[in-house]
């Protein structure tokens, strides 16, 4: 384990204000509005504050707040946060981010769950191909192999707790599979989506009104998904260059899950919007990040077996703004002993509702 600031050069933020102000706007449609992707309107005018506005070294303090490691695992660099409880006997609880977002998702809740009497030691890393760990994608079960060792053998905990959303779902879900006997209890914000696989026959109706509604979203919102599992390095060209373009993507998919007005709100504020954007661009990690999800692809269609289910006891939320998957949805894949409906928050809950997503962890580790 070695500590790790976060410390971007001047020249870095010298060229990314050149670069948005030399932007070479596209143009919209009459009326598109959000329609046709992000908004070019908003888009200039949340790039206007991110050069005129936006305090990059303020938010690296901020980042710099709460203890950084990195440390090598099987030759790939990991960088994580580890924060230990104040309390007297804190859970160990592993916290996995997503994307388009970074261990960044979390820093609302660091305060919330290390003081107090029920706290928990967090250790919060950045994925393999996200933000200051390696530029290396690997698969999200692959990912949890790599976790293991950060905590059993970096660490030394014998046993511990994990929650992940989004692809933190995925590498949460193979920790328990691949290792019910160090994997204590697990928390989810979404349990993964039919794809076409399932035999209809074993489904509830429930379950398939989920699929019909999963089916309509892919065709009109999961165009990034299928890029991301096809074409990453494509794209990656353009996103990694263009500071605008790298912008309006993760805004899109923002949009994806709330309408124009709460996006912003959805990732906790412009601010912490921005200060996620930044983690891609100052660490180029954009390419990496998409290609993980054609790692995945891989793994899922390239005949590997899926894993089984696990007998871990789980935790799962659902939030308003997300998909509405039924419980036995996610019967199929976890011993689920806590199924909640949350009555706000989307995607990045522990950022547009920390205190609220903070009570949920909480109680959920500590009433087992």
């Amino acid at each position: 384990m070695k500590p790790f600031t976060v410390n971007i050069s001047e020249t870095v933020l010298t060229d990314l204000k050149n670069r948005i102000q030399n932007t070479r706007w596209p143009g919209e449609a009459e009326g598109s509005d959000w329609h046709f992707g992000t908004s070019e309107k908003y888009l200039k005018e949340i790039t206007d504050y991110w050069i005129n506005g936006y305090d990059w070294k303020k938010h690296q303090d901020q980042l710099n707040q709460y203890p950084q490691y990195t440390t090598d695992i099987d030759g790939i660099q990991i960088h994580f946060q580890y924060i230990k409880g104040k309390g007297s006997n804190s859970i160990p609880l592993l916290l996995t981010h997503g994307w388009p977002d970074t261990f960044y998702r979390f820093h609302k809740i660091i305060p919330l769950l290390t003081e107090g009497e029920q706290t928990f030691d967090l250790i919060i890393p950045s994925i393999p191909g996200f933000g200051f760990s390696d530029k290396i994608a690997i698969s999200s079960e692959a990912v949890a192999d790599v976790w293991i060792k950060l905590m059993t053998e970096t660490l030394g905990y014998n046993k511990f707790c994990a929650a992940g959303g989004d692809v933190g779902m995925g590498v949460t879900k193979a920790l328990a599979s691949k290792y019910p006997d160090i994997m204590e209890r697990v928390h989810f914000t979404d349990i993964g989506y039919p794809m076409g696989q399932e035999d209809p026959n074993t489904m509830t109706e429930e379950e398939k009104l989920f699929a019909q509604f999963v089916q309509r979203w892919w065709y009109s919102e999961g165009a990034y998904a299928m890029v991301h599992s096809t074409k990453p390095q494509s794209l990656a060209y353009a996103l990694n260059d263009s500071p605008v373009g790298l912008a309006a993507w993760i805004i899109s998919f923002g949009n994806a899950g709330a309408p124009p007005e709460l996006i912003e709100t959805a990732f906790g504020g412009r601010d912490e919007l921005l200060t996620n954007i930044m983690i891609y661009w100052v660490t180029q990690t954009i390419g990496t990040s998409m290609r993980m999800y054609k790692a995945d692809a891989i793994a899922q269609w390239g005949g590997s077996q899926p894993l089984e289910k696990t007998d871990v006891p789980a935790g799962i939320v659902v939030l308003p703004r997300e998909a509405q998957f039924p419980r036995e949805w996610a019967e199929r894949f976890v011993n689920v002993v806590s199924f909640k409906k949350l009555d706000n928050g989307g995607h990045f809950a522990a950022l547009e509702i920390p205190e609220v997503f903070s009570d949920e962890l909480r109680s959920f580790f500590y009433s087992l």
